[in-house]
């Protein structure tokens, strides 16, 4: 799939250094990628959306339903988000999670996989939901890790010892948190607290405490 045009707004998070197209395939399909922090705006002034085959919109933790808009549990059409995850300070991952709503053209989704597996990305489709599946599953995981340890369960280094041998984990997620900014950790699971209401996305004190420390 070659994507037609890319709106590069700036300060993308999935693609700090850009996004660089493959020209591999042969199809010619009409595209349009709007990445950056500036997504929201750009694409208000898309004036006709339905001449394109697909548009993708690059998330933060926010829903594709925010720039699309929703319709009694039909919404959907050629218009997909995406996110490439990124813990903290460390690099963006190889994973993209690939984001659709209830009607989504099946066309659509079959073009963005190929698009983003052309860049040599693995894809994961989940719908449209706060934070989407990573965050969702290891925010939860790490509020619960820096609890037991504000219990006093065990040592920070116990407790990644036991997990990497336990689960054969290559980093404990003390460790990894430590080393990928605490901090970080806080504003997303917040952000995801403020959207979801569970008490599991709360950050654990030790995050708050970070996260304070981070804004003097």
């Amino acid at each position: 799939m070659i994507a037609s045009q890319i709106i590069d707004t700036g300060n993308s998070k999935s693609f700090p250094k850009g996004l660089t197209l493959s020209s591999a395939s042969g199809d010619k399909t009409q595209s349009l990628i709007i990445i950056g922090d500036g997504v929201a705006k750009a694409y208000q002034t898309i004036s006709n959306p339905e001449q394109y085959d697909l548009i993708l919109l690059e998330l933060d933790l926010e829903c594709l339903g925010v720039h699309t808009g929703e319709s009694m549990g039909t919404e959907g059409s050629s218009v997909l988000g995406f996110a490439r995850f990124k813990l903290g300070d460390d690099p963006p991952s190889q994973l993209i999670e690939l984001v659709k709503q209830p009607n989504s053209s099946p066309t659509a989704i079959a073009q963005a996989k190929s698009f983003f597996e052309e860049q040599q990305f693995v894809v994961a489709v989940c719908a449209d939901t706060p934070g989407r599946i990573v965050n969702r599953l290891i925010r939860p995981y790490f509020n619960a890790v820096l609890r037991r340890l504000d219990d006093g369960l065990a040592s920070a280094n116990d407790m990644d010892l036991t997990l990497k041998l336990g689960l054969g984990y290559p980093e404990g997620p003390l460790s990894l948190l430590s080393r990928t900014g605490l901090e970080h950790h806080a504003k997303v699971s917040q952000s995801l607290f403020e959207a979801l209401g569970k008490s599991e996305f709360s950050p654990a004190r030790r995050a708050q405490v970070a996260l304070g420390k981070n804004q003097k």
